[in-house]
């Protein structure tokens, strides 16, 4: 399938932040990038604050595909479907040069890059809690639905706080997460 105008133009401004860094984007340098006028692109796009938009939905896009994934893996086991989903997000966020270039921003390097994840973070959170209870609803789990949305809150939380900062390998955090969770959907 041929990708969008959209999507190309999407991709495209993850590969020049990557090359350039974020301050070095502009609706120019990615019109020309694309072989579109910069009018098309403020058409299509709009705003680089939407550009910036667009290119995190993107990735959170691709790691909810990861997610779905590893859910529908493990369709019986909800424990091994939250290690799975851990384990294979983790190891995603890895090697992931964007989200690289993102967290390297917390640490001095493009400063621009930052908003992209704090003006953001409140929708991502929220999306990626609504997949997963979605996946969850399917399986058997003793927990009242106030008790459900805060392990589901704990789990997605924890998930991404090791995205950002990992401690340990992805086999290893997935593991330990899967422990937890099996501990707590006991109840």
């Amino acid at each position: 399938m041929t990708p969008t105008l959209r999507q190309r133009l999407v991709s495209a401004a993850v590969d020049l932040t990557l090359a350039h860094g974020w301050s070095q984007v502009t609706m120019g340098r990615l019109a020309a990038q694309v072989g579109v006028s910069r009018q098309t692109v403020y058409n299509e796009i709009g705003t680089k604050s939407a550009l910036a938009e667009a290119m995190i939905l993107s990735e959170l896009d691709r790691f909810l595909g990861v997610v779905n994934d590893a859910f529908d893996h493990q369709p019986d086991d909800l424990v091994a479907a939250i290690e799975e989903a851990t384990r294979r997000v983790l190891e995603m966020a890895q090697g992931n040069d964007l989200l690289k270039a993102v967290v390297s921003a917390t640490h001095g390097a493009d400063t621009e890059l930052l908003p992209l994840l704090t003006t953001h973070s409140e929708s991502l959170l929220a999306a990626a809690k609504h997949v997963v209870a979605e996946r969850v609803s399917s399986y058997s789990v003793l927990l009242d639905e106030a008790r459900l949305d805060a392990a589901i809150d704990v789990v997605v939380r924890v998930v991404l706080s090791h995205v950002m900062q990992p401690s340990a390998p992805p086999a290893e955090t997935s593991a330990a997460l899967a422990w937890i969770a099996s501990r707590v959907l006991r109840d």
